[in-house]
């Protein structure tokens, strides 16, 4: 297709890919959309107007350069297409399953603000990227130069792995140490397979490996299977901290302490594992399985989404999904709350758990209805409770998905001169991405609070920019004494 024959929006509508129907989806832990074909993908990228502001771009974090790899796909230039796609993003094919667009590009699209419908920005870049695969257009990374220097990496997940092939793209050697048994964080044990199938991830993986990326996993920096921050600070030339947030987010009710109540990652993580095919005792034995059980689910998020669809997929007899504001302040993904409600999953808007109660292990919630009063210090209107509201739900299990907190990073690597923000996020110079100590540098959920995944790639790029500078300058200040006596 010609370039001529770009903005079509007016006479081609919005198509997404063909959707599983949901009785056949929830039957199993495979991705929900099929593949556009060639035609499909070249007739939605064509719908784009090739604005001179492209709001799509500004909006996504990594600023992919999307007007320009649409227009390719419209013309079928495939292989260009995805050059100018990986040009700005280490990690596109999980991006375009993965990124909640409804809030980022495709949100910002003018095609979207006048009613024509977005363009269907993600699933066009999971076409060319997974066609790259196919093709074998993606080629490890061969620099032109090896350099001396090394680079410790810690944290196997987006930013890590971001840092990491952009670093290799500078000659650096690079080795990420990681505490898990694979490579990818939450891309492969906290996102479920019917979003991100995990062949995708061990894919680019083995792209990496390829390219020389040494992963050292098992390695729980600071911890009793890993080295120690000290040791690697003096391996390494220079070290990204990319460790993710883990600390689960507590309830503070009475009865939260009952068996049956579990944090959402440790669910998700054992619901991923046995996809992966691990020996997982506590799936095996009920305590994180939701087969026949009646399911509650509290938080608003992407990971209260994850976890309602995958108890769905695990048989539970119902699923239930507690939020203490309404539908219109939910932070999570609007696409991923439309595709939970076709599979079955009841959204009880405006409530909270006020108590959770049984004999030993939780039986029932009793739950609070909320209304929004005044808006609190971020805008947004504050949750207050409706007195006299109290009502039950039967629970077999309850996951808690109320988002995430740093680990005490400074104490876990024995490092009080790292700091960290009020909310134990690491501090850094925004613009080298250092930390307060010399050659440690931080990105991603560690530094932002718990996040976006194109984030933590955007964090890892402009960290990689950062350590090159740093080791570039480094090896300027060793050389200038030779240069000064040669020169002499």
């Amino acid at each position: 297709m010609a370039a001529n024959k770009m903005m079509q929006f007016v006479s081609v509508p919005q198509r997404m890919p063909e959707k599983r129907p949901a009785a056949a989806r929830k039957t199993d832990f495979a991705e929900i959309y099929a593949r556009f074909t060639p035609d499909r993908a070249a007739e939605q990228a064509s719908r784009c107007e090739q604005c001179g502001i492209p709001f799509c771009q500004v909006h996504c974090p990594v600023h992919h350069h999307i007007p320009e790899w649409l227009r390719l796909t419209a013309e079928g230039r495939l292989e260009e297409a995805y050059e100018i796609v990986a040009g700005s993003n280490n990690l596109p094919e999980m991006c375009g399953r993965i990124c909640p667009q409804d809030r980022l590009c495709e949100g910002n699209c003018v095609l979207e603000q006048s009613g024509h419908g977005t363009v269907t920005i993600g699933t066009v870049e999971r076409y060319i990227t997974d066609t790259a695969f196919d093709m074998g257009w993606i080629k490890p990374v061969r620099p032109l130069q090896e350099r001396a220097e090394s680079v410790g990496i810690i944290g196997a997940g987006p930013a890590g792995l971001a840092c990491a092939e952009q670093l290799r793209k500078h000659g650096y050697q690079v080795h990420v140490y990681d505490r898990y048994d694979r490579v990818g964080g939450l891309l492969i044990y906290g996102i479920p397979g019917f979003k991100l199938e995990k062949h995708v991830v061990e894919r680019r993986t083995q792209h990496f490996r390829d390219s020389g990326v040494q992963f050292h996993l098992g390695a729980d920096v600071g911890g009793r299977s890993g080295p120690s921050f000290a040791e690697l600070r003096a391996r390494h030339d220079a070290l990204f901290i990319a460790t993710g947030v883990y600390r689960a987010r507590d309830l503070a009710a009475p009865g939260s302490g009952l068996a049956g109540i579990v944090p959402a990652l440790a669910y998700l993580t054992a619901s991923n594992r046995k996809t992966l095919g691990d020996d997982v005792p506590a799936f095996d034995d009920g305590t994180l399985n939701a087969a026949g059980k009646h399911v509650v689910v509290i938080g608003g998020g992407d990971t209260a989404m994850d976890c309602v669809r995958t108890a769905v997929r695990q048989g539970a007899k119902s699923v239930k999904c507690l939020y203490r504001r309404d539908r219109a302040n939910m932070p999570g993904s609007m696409r991923e709350v439309a595709h939970a409600e076709e599979e079955g999953v009841e959204f009880v808007w405006l409530s909270a758990p006020e108590a959770f109660l049984g004999d030993g292990k939780v039986e029932t919630v009793r739950v609070h209805r909320m209304r929004l009063g005044a808006p609190d210090a971020s805008g947004r209107q504050a949750p207050e409770i409706v007195p006299g509201s109290s009502f039950r739900l039967e629970a077999d299990l309850v996951i808690k998905a109320l988002g995430f907190d740093p680990e005490p990073i400074p104490a876990m690597f024995g490092e009080p001169g790292l700091k960290v923000s009020r909310w134990g996020t690491i501090t850094i110079d925004w613009s080298s991405m250092m930390t307060s100590l010399p050659g440690v540098f931080a990105g991603g959920d560690i530094v932002r609070g718990a996040s976006l995944v194109v984030w933590g790639i955007r964090d890892g790029r402009d960290a990689a920019e950062g350590i090159h500078a740093y080791l570039a300058a480094g090896r300027a200040a060793r050389n200038a004494p030779q240069a000064l006596a040669l020169a002499s």
